[in-house]
């Protein structure tokens, strides 16, 4: 495998799965992969699990790990062709990738959207820029659109704590008091197309994702209706996608309550507004898995390296 960053870039979901909850058995045993190899973290955003579970998951293999927080420690980049560079940026993407292909064998990239202009997002500068111009293999630690160390992680948790061989799955938007991008929410939807799941995604009107990526999905306007009987209720907001980036309503009526979840297992990728996406009783009863989830985080992202390393040995 060249590169990792979408989640379609598995060629089979379930032995991937399989193979993550193996290593987490054994985090070690391929600690001679990565011997004499080097991973650089990229980060143009905040992270605490992508970050750690990254950097482990890299030691678990026996790489070494280097870590630039680019967004205020790294020159303003320009992604353009032909751009007169007599303005804010500093450094071409064409000169920096290929400077970080020289010291590391391996990249990660977390770039978020910035909810602006829709086409720049979904052209993903900064990950196809690093695409086009690196020699090494990339790793989408969270870009624009897209999330799949998290949706890969979400599959490991569901597979663990499933009880049924077709579980019934929801995605439900909450309110959030800022402007969130659907990476987490596209990807996880992604997945779940390669499950066998009853899934159902529920929202307001208006918060409809990219129709491209939810075409085969049941959306559910009534939240309740949607939730009943789940198996697995996933929580995350996101914006507007027809109404780009825009936040069109705060209902604190669709945050999730105890009530609401009733037998289900609760589900998301943190960090979590307590009492606006989710209410205390969900996120310290015995229903949540969302500290599983961030453990899992380390084997989404240690099958990924491993794949990658024999790839290139």
């Amino acid at each position: 495998m060249k590169h990792y960053r979408s989640i379609n870039d598995i060629d089979n979901l379930s032995e991937w799965v399989k193979e993550a909850r193996a290593l987490k058995a054994a985090p070690k045993k391929f600690d001679a992969l990565g011997e004499g190899k080097t991973i650089c973290l990229l980060f143009f955003n905040n992270s605490l699990r992508t970050r750690l579970s990254t950097q482990k998951a890299a030691m678990n293999l026996g790489m070494d790990v280097m870590v630039m927080n680019f967004g205020n420690e790294g020159w303003t980049l320009e992604y353009g062709d032909g751009t007169v560079m007599n303005q804010g940026t500093s450094e071409h993407i064409k000169e920096a990738a290929q400077v970080v292909s020289q010291f590391c064998d391996v990249v990660a990239i977390r770039a978020f959207a910035k909810l602006e202009d829709k086409t720049r997002d979904e052209a993903e500068e900064v990950l196809t820029g690093f695409t086009k111009y690196t020699s090494i293999p990339i790793i989408n630690m969270e870009s624009s659109v897209a999330h799949p160390l998290q949706a890969l992680a979400d599959a490991i948790t569901l597979a663990e704590n499933k009880t049924t061989s077709k579980p019934k799955v929801v995605l439900s938007w909450a309110p959030h008091p800022k402007a969130l991008p659907h990476a987490v929410a596209n990807s996880f939807v992604t997945m779940m197309q390669l499950q066998e799941a009853d899934f159902v995604i529920t929202h307001p009107k208006g918060y409809e994702l990219n129709p491209e990526i939810t075409k085969e999905c049941t959306i559910e306007y009534d939240q309740e209706k949607a939730l009943e009987n789940a198996d697995f209720v996933y929580v995350k907001n996101w914006t507007s996608y027809s109404d780009y980036g825009k936040v069109l309503q705060q209902d604190s009526n669709w945050m999730m309550t105890a009530k609401k979840l009733g037998k289900a297992k609760f589900m998301h990728c943190l960090p979590v507004r307590r009492n606006v996406v989710v209410e205390d009783a969900v996120l310290d009863g015995g229903q949540s898995l969302v500290i599983e989830q961030a453990n899992n985080r380390t084997y989404s992202a240690q099958i990924v390296l491993k794949k990658i390393l024999e790839s290139i040995k």
